[in-house]
């Protein structure tokens, strides 16, 4: 099962500031553990909304909006991508960051086999495998 950490946007991280060197190396070593543990599939942190931009889809047009963005608490500063055994072991490993406040939000990503009610064949499966295996040979 793989998982979404996703981390909540504070005041400080819509400012841009950056964690000090004692927070980094916290992350860091706990970033190590979710490595040498084989969960970890990626995990960054993200600049503040001010440098985003929003897409609004209506029918056929598209609307672009600059950040910043208003309402931090809809906001994200960062995110994991672990793989684990079940909610309760990603739960585990959310406990373990060292934040020391803030809100982390945890989400299960879909699998191929969760879409077979609508993919009888699995012909459509094929296909996201396929684009799953290119991705990843061009990535190496």
């Amino acid at each position: 099962m793989r998982f979404m950490i996703l981390v909540k946007a504070n005041a400080e991280s819509e400012a841009g500031t950056l964690p000090s060197h004692d927070e980094l190396a916290e992350m860091g070593k706990y970033n190590e553990e979710l490595v040498k543990a084989g969960v970890l599939l990626a995990g960054e942190g993200l600049h503040p909304s001010s440098r985003g931009h929003r897409v609004r889809f209506d029918g056929p047009d598209r609307t672009v909006v600059d950040g910043p963005f208003t309402e931090t608490k809809e906001l994200l500063a960062g995110f994991w991508l672990i793989q684990v055994k079940s909610p309760e072991e990603a739960v585990e490993w959310v406990k373990r960051i060292p934040f020391k406040e803030g809100e982390v939000e945890i989400r299960r990503v879909f699998e191929a086999e969760d879409f077979a009610p609508s993919d009888p064949t699995g012909e459509l499966r094929e296909a996201e495998e396929r684009l799953r295996e290119q991705v990843a040979a061009a990535r190496a």
